[in-house]
């Protein structure tokens, strides 16, 4: 008589999960996720792109002489990249465990992808536990690849070949190649990290002991309160209140990437500041809303005049003459004393910090619409599409500034398009020009997975814009 089978525990579980997700055990191979062109998109927009090589060379032995083959997906068990020999790969195209095709536990039932993605952990599966009979053949070993910035799983390393088991050492080894790959984000994140503290210290200092900087996934970069730096806070939004973890609520003021926290409780009025070695000006000037700068932590709204000014100096950090920036203002119908009366206003708004002869800034200056431009040019392309909430004043018909917010919106249209993923597109989706740009729309109907809820409003604005709509 044969002994009972042992399943255990983390298989019944993920098999519980599948048959709720309605796999079929006779299903023959994993569903086609991406097209080429899709494909290209997902994995240039990648975090891990600039890591492949390292996970690579980590995993080519193994791949290479064992007949084993490397798989690398999204958070969604989309497959992005592998790595093989041919006889391996050939094996693993039948049952779609190639690039494009997607291998969540929802999609093809327990496997060590879409497993070790449930679960959040390293994980191993063998032979008969996957649900479907077609994998029965194959084992494979898994482990998720967590963003150190957000916290939120990001993809799977995984290692699979037609054998009844692996090496138990399998399993440590792509849980190594995980933890190498998070060790390099990691290093990446904390390099702009304290680029940003940098930048941004001196809006904090203008807070005193009340303030707190946080990133756009809310870490605290910096707090004028012990005990906070390296906590977190829920994702700040734009002028929304945020729960700090010592009790206080405060308000979120974007500054560029990142976001600096007021907190709206008791705070005292004029609090004595930190000076800080120069003033720093961040000016706010994407999008509908008002224009407005922020002084070393203190806030002025901006008329439509004085933050076109600002911007053109903010551009030109050597300073303009009189009638360049005349010109650059008004075209060739101003001139230097139709100028002058609008820097005396900003000077006595702002203070000493705007220079004249020539006009310029006598400040460090940070900029939404500059912070858009080197997150571009440093190919972050979702960073600068979640900071892009908008054109650079759009209501503003001064030909320098239109010149700047064409030439800045084209840029962040033609690299969500062409390097952006999901994330990304979506949230190019939500700007003005994007609301009403069907091919992004389409682009993002492409690269979104599969049940994500954002489809349907996706398809129903595609859908009214091919039938003539607003």
């Amino acid at each position: 008589m044969h002994d009972p089978v042992t399943v255990r525990p983390l298989i019944s579980a993920s098999w519980r999960r599948s048959r709720e997700a309605g796999v079929d055990a006779a299903v023959e191979a994993a569903p086609l996720a991406f097209e080429r062109d899709s494909l290209a998109d997902a994995r240039g927009a990648h975090p891990l792109r600039p890591h492949l090589p390292m996970l690579e060379a980590l995993l080519r032995g193994v791949a290479d002489e064992t007949e084993h083959l490397m798989v690398i997906t999204d958070a969604a068990g989309r497959v992005l990249w592998t790595q093989g020999p041919p006889a391996a790969r050939r094996a693993a195209d039948a049952i779609g465990l190639a690039e494009g095709f997607r291998w969540s536990e929802d999609a093809i039932g327990t496997n060590g992808i879409g497993t070790a993605l449930a679960t959040g952990r390293p994980e191993y599966v063998y032979a008969a536990e996957h649900v479907a009979h077609i994998l029965h053949r194959w084992s494979c070993a898994g482990a998720p690849i967590i963003d150190p910035d957000s916290a939120r799983v990001i993809g799977c390393i995984d290692v699979s070949a037609t054998v009844p088991a692996l090496h138990p050492a399998m399993v440590a080894l792509v849980a190594a190649a995980a933890r190498l790959a998070e060790s390099r984000l990691e290093n990446e994140m904390r390099a702009r990290d304290e680029r940003t503290r940098e930048r941004l210290l001196p809006h904090l200092r203008g807070l005193g002991e009340a303030g707190v900087l946080v990133t756009a996934t809310g870490r605290i970069l910096a707090a004028g309160a012990p005990g906070l730096r390296g906590r977190r806070v829920p994702a700040p939004e734009p002028g929304a209140a945020v729960a700090l973890p010592d009790g206080r609520v405060a308000v979120a003021e974007p500054l560029g990437e990142a976001f600096l926290l007021r907190p709206t409780g008791r705070v005292v009025a004029n609090a004595p500041a930190h000076p800080a070695s120069e003033p720093l000006l961040t000016l706010s000037l994407l999008g509908d809303g008002t224009p407005h700068a922020l002084l070393d932590g203190r806030r002025f709204d901006l008329t439509l005049r004085h933050a076109e000014i600002l911007a053109l100096l903010a551009l030109h950090p050597h300073g303009l003459s009189g009638d360049r920036l005349s010109l650059y203002l008004y075209g060739d119908d101003g001139s230097s004393a139709t100028v002058r009366p609008e820097i005396h206003r900003l000077r006595q708004q702002l203070g000493g910090i705007v220079r004249a002869r020539p006009y310029r800034l006598g400040c460090a200056v940070e900029a939404d619409f500059l912070t858009v431009r080197r997150l571009l040019d440093e190919g972050d392309v979702g960073a600068a599409v979640r900071l892009y909430g908008g054109e650079l004043l759009p209501r503003s018909d001064a030909p320098a500034i239109r010149a700047e917010r064409d030439e800045l919106a084209v840029r962040v249209r033609r690299q969500a398009l062409d390097r952006g993923g999901a994330d990304a597109l979506w949230a190019y989706a939500q700007t003005e020009p994007g609301r009403t740009d069907l091919e992004a729309l389409e682009r993002l109907r492409a690269v979104l997975p599969v049940g994500d809820p954002r489809h349907v409003a996706v398809a129903s604005r595609s859908e009214r814009l091919l039938n003539g709509g607003p």
